[in-house]
């Protein structure tokens, strides 16, 4: 292996990006890793600790807007090259794709196709210096569309289509390209968006998935499949369409897609912040107060473990310290790892906003009220 080789990884907090990330630092790769929980990136930092490699962390939503050029900036300006760009961070928004709102499609369709892209043109040049090498994270949705995941399909559908795109367009300048279907893998991913996630039985390891992406830095392949009998039922399944769409209409649990609690009409947020160059739908930028724009993509889940605005209000003193264990345990009592993990969103979306500014992992400063 060449020394100094650089990897971006997106959505490296958890699940398959946290794998991938902590295997090519111990493997000796510098890693710039993004994600957008803070404190579960400090883990990773201390998982990591005395590896060969190097790890970068930047807590990021990458809806925010200029994102991909931030990335790219901030990855160059540490280490000076990038070899390998992994587009893997994605989101659902669950619920009917009918019922959804402009807000909740955009957020999705943004996540895993716009930024993606606007990620290749930035550190385009750095990659045909390199003879880099791309990888787009799709799923088997993209070839057997599953209901009430809203836009995740089509977006993943799209995430397919492009992979062969770039990779056709960049071919003369030494560049791979692969599209990977992880296939269903036990992430917190499903569980996130309220849906059951994958039977243990059928569910991949994210780590072995990680595995079958580093692998591929090597081989540069085409087309990763990490489970192979996986994607021949997927195949099976796309051949024949009335049958599939039967079978998960009264087994949708196969797949995980069975809701655990899926409400039968989405809320209806604002446009998120918007990639660079790119307009939100106006309609909706106008439905909602800012500071219940800035939890749109939570309130189904705050819904469901009765976490109310009108908490999330009182705790918006200016000035006001906030530590994440605190607050959770303010409105759960004994906060399970969901609730939790619901207050570490709801405090990251909010400094996203800009109703909070991040002091260390798990504490936050209140810098505007929820009137402003």
């Amino acid at each position: 292996m060449r020394p100094g080789r650089v990897a971006i990884v997106t959505g490296a907090s958890s699940g398959i990006g946290r794998a991938l990330a902590e295997r090519a630092v111990r493997a000796g790769w510098s890693v710039f890793a993004v994600g957008r929980r803070g404190e579960r990136l400090a883990e990773l930092q201390s998982r990591v600790e005395g590896s060969t490699g190097t790890l970068v962390t930047l807590a990021l939503d990458l809806r925010t807007p200029h994102a991909a050029q931030r990335i790219v900036r901030e990855a160059l300006e540490r280490f000076e090259r990038i070899d390998v760009l992994v587009n893997n961070a994605g989101g659902v928004a669950a619920g009917p794709i009918a019922e959804q709102s402009d807000a909740a499609l955009y957020e999705q369709m943004e996540t895993h196709v716009i930024v993606p892209l606007a990620l290749t043109r930035e550190a385009l040049a750095s990659l045909r210096a390199s003879k880099g090498h791309i990888f787009y994270v799709g799923s088997g949705v993209a070839r057997i569309p599953v209901g009430t995941l809203g836009a995740y399909p089509p977006a993943k559908a799209a995430v397919r289509n492009l992979a062969r795109i770039v990779r056709n367009e960049l071919r003369e300048d030494g560049i791979a390209v692969t599209y990977v279907d992880p296939g269903a893998v036990a992430t917190e991913f499903m569980t996130r968006a309220g849906f059951a996630g994958p039977p243990p039985s059928l569910a991949a390891s994210p780590h072995d998935v990680a595995r079958q992406i580093f692998s591929a830095f090597e081989s540069r392949r085409s087309v990763v499949n990490a489970v192979p009998w996986q994607t021949f039922f997927v195949a099976l399944g796309e051949a024949f369409p009335a049958m599939t769409d039967f079978v998960l209409r009264r087994a949708p649990q196969i797949v995980g897609g069975e809701p655990r609690s899926v409400p039968a009409a989405m809320p209806h947020p604002p446009a998120l912040p918007p990639a660079a160059g790119l307009q939100s739908p106006p309609a909706a930028a106008e439905a909602l107060a800012p500071m219940e724009a800035a939890l749109a993509p939570q309130a189904a889940r705050m819904k469901k473990f009765n976490l109310g605005t009108d908490f999330v209000r009182g705790i918006l003193t200016p000035g006001k310290e906030l530590e994440l264990g605190e607050v959770a345990m303010r409105w759960a009592g004994m906060p399970n790892k969901h609730e939790r993990a619901l207050t570490n969103d709801v405090l990251d979306a909010l400094a996203s906003a800009g109703f909070l500014e991040h002091l260390e992992p798990d504490r936050y400063r209140v810098v505007r009220a929820a009137s402003d």
